[in-house]
């Protein structure tokens, strides 16, 4: 039989009698609410609390035995009146009902129930306390279920991707358990899903994961929705994400374009989302495993025994049969796979290098201390040009450190070399002087590389017909000097410039376009005469 102990019940009528509210009585003396409610209308009524108080015969609720009582009538309820405060008892009635216009001016400002409680005590001289302020903005700030939309696609659009944790998994070599990382993709139409697990993620990863999807699949969609992780989105933007270079160069080759969801926005890509959890509850669950291929092994199985076979919660369709209509609707695969790449930026050396894994390679055209991009292949790399993206240099890629690849048109200068540039120059000037260069060069070797640089730069100031007949005249005396062969040059020229000169102070006498001198006698006889006759001057 239950009974209410007498200090509770005490306790209860005087916490009524000084208008405490049921939900801070029943909080306190940890009585409930029905209890509470039945003292309340037994104080409000003067009923004497003697009597029983439980529905059920036998029971009683006091310390005496009223058995034989029967428990009180209920207050009469509301006979429609139109001011429902009224109707409503005084102990269900909320303190802050008074002020209710007031508070909620202040919940639509965004103010807190702290705040609207100490303004209430200082402005209102509010004698209640905080909570009934709090339940009471608590109610005002009720929201309305957010809408949200249907997202359908027609087969072949839409594939959904992302990362989630998979089942506890052994690490290589030790005795530890870890969770790797779970990659899921999911066809939007059908909700058939590739699933895979590795352990750690990287920009290759990410991309290996999707080609591996597409294969599976047979065929890809025409867009992949992602979240803006860093092996994807390299810089989130709500109108010009940017995607990293080699994500997008794999999803370009298999004709897919990216679109990242906004940040924060999960509900974009529910169908993963849902797949992940569906995955992570169902297939992985409690499960460990010795190894991650028993795992991918596992998820394979599950996929194809239980997930694809299964009729979809929303759909009320088996998902391989939606697979079976989806697949004729996917993108046709290349016959060969992309050629993965990692990307890095490395600085233009004074020498014009770069240095890549501690090999060098020549980066010319590009200018000295600049960047370019470097792409690094399995057996080349590339070098561009990070502002038009265009490839400036392809080298074969070095299979040991120290190695160098450069070209000879990339050395600025190199004594062994030398030999072949100063004859090529020579030989631009004329054939005297390339001969005159080969026998300095038979004669002395590469010591001889000085006197042909000084010969070879004597066409920096003189004409190359001057500097001809100078190693004419050179190889007739059999003259190596460069000192007198330069004295011959400048003794022509100065002997040319001079015999210019000369002829240009010469002046023509007779020409068919120069009149006599009768002509002109005759011109100013007739005009000093004043006869105003104008002679023919052409008679």
């Amino acid at each position: 039989m239950n009974v209410l102990q007498p200090n509770k019940k005490a306790a209860i009528i005087t916490l009524l009698t000084n208008g405490v509210s049921q939900r801070e009585i029943g909080r306190k003396v940890r009585v409930d609410r029905k209890t509470i409610r039945k003292y309340a209308r037994i104080t409000e009524g003067n009923v004497p609390v003697t009597g029983s108080l439980s529905k059920s015969p036998g029971v009683a609720t006091g310390s005496e035995d009223s058995s034989s009582q029967n428990p009180p009538p209920r207050p009469p309820a509301s006979k429609g009146s139109a001011d429902e405060e009224e109707s409503m008892p005084a102990h269900a009635r909320s303190a802050c009902e008074e002020h209710r216009p007031w508070i909620e001016e202040q919940v639509r400002l965004g103010r807190n129930a702290v705040a609207i409680y100490q303004d209430l005590v200082e402005r209102f001289a509010f004698e209640h306390k905080y909570n009934s302020v709090k339940r009471f903005c608590r109610a005002l700030r009720r929201k309305n279920p957010i809408q949200y939309d249907r997202l359908e696609f027609p087969p072949g659009e839409e594939a959904q991707v992302d990362y989630g944790l998979g089942a506890l998994t052994r690490k290589p070599g030790t005795n530890t358990y870890r969770r790797p990382r779970l990659f899921v993709m999911t066809l939007k139409y059908s909700r058939r899903c590739f699933r895979k697990v590795v352990w750690q993620s990287s920009q290759v990863v990410w991309a290996k994961l999707h080609e591996e999807a597409f294969r599976y699949f047979g065929g890809s969609t025409s867009y992949v929705v992602l979240d803006n992780l860093k092996e994807g989105v390299i810089k989130p933007d709500l109108y010009e994400p940017e995607l990293n270079p080699l994500y997008a160069l794999v999803l370009a080759h298999y004709g897919v374009v990216a679109d990242p969801a906004r940040v924060a926005d999960p509900d974009r890509k529910g169908s993963v989302e849902n797949a992940i959890q569906h995955t992570q509850n169902t297939a992985l669950k409690g499960r460990r495993f010795e190894s991650i291929e028993e795992q991918n092994q596992w998820l394979m199985h599950w996929e194809e025994r239980w997930a694809a076979v299964r009729i979809h919660g929303r759909m009320k369709r088996q998902v391989q049969e939606m697979f079976a209509e989806e697949k004729p609707f996917l993108r046709e695969l290349p016959l060969c796979s992309f050629p993965y790449f990692s990307q890095e930026t490395r600085t233009v050396q004074d020498d014009g290098t770069i240095q890549v894994h501690d090999c060098y390679y020549a980066a010319l055209p590009a200018r000295l201390h600049t960047k370019v991009i470097v792409r690094i292949y399995d057996q080349e790399i590339e070098i561009i040009d990070p502002r038009t993206m265009e490839v400036l240099r392809r080298h074969r890629k070095g299979i040991r450190k120290g190695m160098v690849f450069m070209e000879e048109k990339d050395l600025i200068f190199n004594p062994s070399r030398q030999t072949c540039y100063l004859l090529a120059q020579a030989a631009a000037i004329g054939p005297c002087t390339e001969k005159l260069c080969k026998q300095l060069f038979e004669g002395e070797g590469r010591l001889g590389h000085r006197r042909m640089r000084g010969i070879v730069a004597l066409a920096r100031k003189h004409c190359s017909v001057h500097i001809e007949q100078a190693a004419r005249i050179a190889l007739e005396r059999g003259i190596y000097t460069c000192k007198i062969i330069r004295k011959l040059v400048t003794d022509i020229t100065e002997a040319d410039l001079a015999k210019k000169d000369k002829a240009s102070a010469e002046f023509t006498q007779e020409h068919s376009l120069i009149r006599s001198p009768q002509d002109y006698a005759l011109f100013f006889e007739t005009h000093a005469a004043g006869n105003g006759r104008k002679p023919n001057m052409l008679q």
